[in-house]
């Protein structure tokens, strides 16, 4: 879509008024400004080194904050060293803390801090979830948040807008997560890729903003960029209820506006769904697969965290006692909600059913306890079921469904569509008669000092905190073997693992580096290393190569063992742009059919290259002597920092 005087939908409006450069014609690079970042544990730690290695005095944004909420569990010292640092560094650099236990930084941030018409960027892919509130929420790496602390715009490819028409009303026993597992169901986990969602329609009055949180969050699993909704009566309403009414401003979609592509939804025939093992695209009705056994089942996450998720499962489990096989644990997303449900009572119905209660965070969405039996069904309200990820072994049974799902599951022990449970249990639907008031509680959240006072805070480093490595330029020329080859939907969890036994290291890349694509090949940190300061590496990878987090630990710890090339079908957006933000080339296939010619152990050689990438979109290079032409989608922005080794290396060097 062209600027124009054409009416506008939520997101063209929130781009147009953010934008600092670039036009907003789809596949065009655009500059926005940022209002607001967010960070948690498991990625600032890397954000606030970068912030070190940019010299930054004070944060240039209007509001920045660190949560700690992936890495809780404290089995040694190490996460207690990642807190202290991050303490440190929000004070010496002006950020808001957040302190281990208060909540999920995307829940939390949008019942304190969100407000609709800001733009705000996270180093979290699940950052879009703000979208709910009418904000252009954005998840990126976390370089590109350091940048927008310290002032910088916000470079990307203007995605397409596609419009998402909710019509009706979900019947009883469905709720929001079903309805983002119908779009995973009819569009896959690419089908959002270079695209924002956004939400309108008259069945929006029928969804709380909690219940938008829901789909905006999993609308990272669909590949988008963000998802956007308006800011209407439901979002003043739970603006209200927190005691922040003052903050909603009316940000609506223009009448006539027009989309580049265009969906319609009809509430009203919404099923019970669930994702099958192992990706959140692998959607089937409820019905498809009642009668499977269930070893666990986990509610919470970021993906269901609103009060009425936690009080819906407590409400069917109520007077009852879960299956003696089942596991049944929650997980409240913010000390707030947590609150709010005890006063309601559903605390004491979901712990005399059986419910282990654990502390507000992120715990088992990042594989942070609760890690499955082996080859034992886990039913979860996350947003992700990748292999591994849950922190138990490669072959993990993660299935991703709703509370009213996972509740009926917990009861029953098998797989059970909750309306087939509510007829045979006499359940009723209806209001939950939840309070219209939240408990706000801001005590967990420290305010940072005043500027001056904050050049006298020292940096608490730990051993374990690590300086960011230097990275030499990007050669004209270069003959490396082809180390690794892999298949389609190759994660960031398997690239860098999330668990308990990796999460420790994430502020220490040497130590990280060494888990790097250990699920993939066990031997791939040795043998890169063996050869990292001789010629370095490429990798082949197959269509949407690096899908799933955010985490730039992804790139920067291949990086580290000496990748340099990364040859692929297609990449997911976030870890290409971090691929070219630590200088490793990303280039894709013209010919689809050659990924099968390209074998592991292989010698993929260039000549030339600085020139060929900044002459055009396509390069030629060999692989064991037969030519192979491949394509780029770096701007020359991109070219520049994969050459000069990194963007904070060109950064460095463009200062001396």
């Amino acid at each position: 879509m062209a600027e124009s005087s054409a009416p506008q939908g939520v997101a063209e409006k929130l781009i147009s008024s953010h934008l600092v450069e670039g036009h907003m014609t789809p596949g065009e690079e655009v500059s926005i400004r940022i209002d607001q970042t967010l960070t948690q544990d498991a990625t600032g730690t890397l954000v606030m080194q970068e912030l070190e290695a940019l010299g930054l005095e004070r944060v240039h944004t209007e509001l920045s904050v660190q949560y700690v909420d992936h890495n809780l569990l404290q089995t040694d010292e190490k996460n207690a060293e990642d807190h202290a640092y991050l303490h440190s560094a929000c004070r010496r650099f002006g950020l808001w803390y957040s302190k281990p236990g208060n909540g999920v930084s995307h829940p939390t941030h949008m019942q304190r801090f969100g407000e609709p018409g800001k733009t705000m960027i996270g180093s979290d892919s699940h950052t879009p979830a703000c979208g709910a509130l009418g904000m252009l929420a954005i998840g990126v790496g976390g370089l590109e948040v350091a940048l927008a602390i310290a002032g910088r715009p916000l470079s990307i490819r203007m995605p397409e807008i596609w419009g998402i028409e909710l019509v009706g009303e979900l019947p009883p026993w469905c709720s929001a997560k079903d309805v983002i597992l119908e779009m995973l169901r009819r569009h896959g986990t690419k089908g959002g890729t270079n695209r924002i969602l956004e939400y309108h329609g008259a069945g929006l009055e029928t969804l709380t903003a909690m219940d938008r949180h829901v789909i905006a969050n999993m609308g990272a699993e669909l590949g988008a960029t963000t998802t956007v909704f308006p800011a209407d009566d439901v979002v003043r309403a739970f603006l209200r209820s927190e005691d922040r009414e003052d903050d909603f401003t009316e940000l609506v979609a223009d009448e006539g506006t027009e989309y580049d592509l265009t969906e319609r939804i009809d509430l009203s025939e919404i099923v019970p769904l669930i994702a099958k093992p192992s990706s959140p695209g692998n959607v089937v009705p409820v019905s498809e697969v009642a009668g499977e056994p269930v070893g666990q089942v986990v509610i919470g996450s970021s993906a269901n965290p609103g009060l009425r998720d936690f009080a819906i499962a407590a409400r069917m489990v109520d007077g009852r006692q879960t299956n003696d096989a089942v596991s049944f644990d929650v997980n409240p997303s913010s000390r707030e909600i947590l609150s709010d449900l005890t006063k309601w009572g559903g605390t004491f119905s979901l712990i005399a059913a059986g419910a282990r209660i654990h502390q507000a965070g992120c715990m088992g969405c990042i594989g942070m306890g609760q890690a499955p039996a082996p080859g034992t069904n886990s039913l979860r309200t996350f947003p992700r079921n990748f292999p591994g990820r849950s922190g138990g072994g490669a072959d993990d049974q993660v299935w991703l469904c709703s509370p009213e799902t996972a509740a009926a599951s917990a009861l029953t022990g098998v797989i059970t569509d909750p309306r087939e449970l509510a007829d045979k249990l006499g359940l009723e639907w209806g209001d939950l008669g939840l309070p219209e008031h939240a408990t706000v509680n801001t005590s967990m959240l420290s305010e940072p000092p005043s500027e001056a006072d904050a050049r006298d805070v020292e940096l608490v480093k730990g051993p374990n905190i690590s300086g960011l490595p230097e990275f030499d330029p990007f050669p004209d020329s270069l003959e490396v073997p082809i180390l690794l080859k892999v298949g389609d939907d190759i994660s960031t969890d398997d690239i860098s693992p999330a668990g308990a036994a990796a999460l420790p290291y994430r502020s220490n890349i040497p130590q990280l580096a060494q888990f790097a694509f250990v699920r993939v090949d066990e031997d791939y940190p040795a043998n890169a290393e063996a050869i990292k300061d001789q010629s370095g590496h490429a990798i082949v990878g197959g269509g949407n190569y690096g899908q799933g987090s955010s985490r730039e630990h992804a790139a920067i710890c291949p990086r580290y063992l000496g990748l340099r090339v990364v040859i692929a079908k297609s990449f997911a957006r976030i870890h290409w742009q971090n691929l070219a933000n630590f200088g490793i080339l990303a280039l894709e296939f013209t010919d689809e059919s050659d990924y099968d010619a390209l074998e592991q152990g292989a010698t993929l050689s260039f000549s030339g290259l600085h020139d060929a990438l900044r002459g055009g979109s396509e390069v030629t290079g060999s692989v064991d002597g037969t030519e192979y032409t491949f394509r780029h989608q770096l701007s020359d922005r991109q070219v520049s920092m994969v050459l000069a080794g990194g963007l904070i290396r060109e950064i460095a060097e463009s200062q001396d």
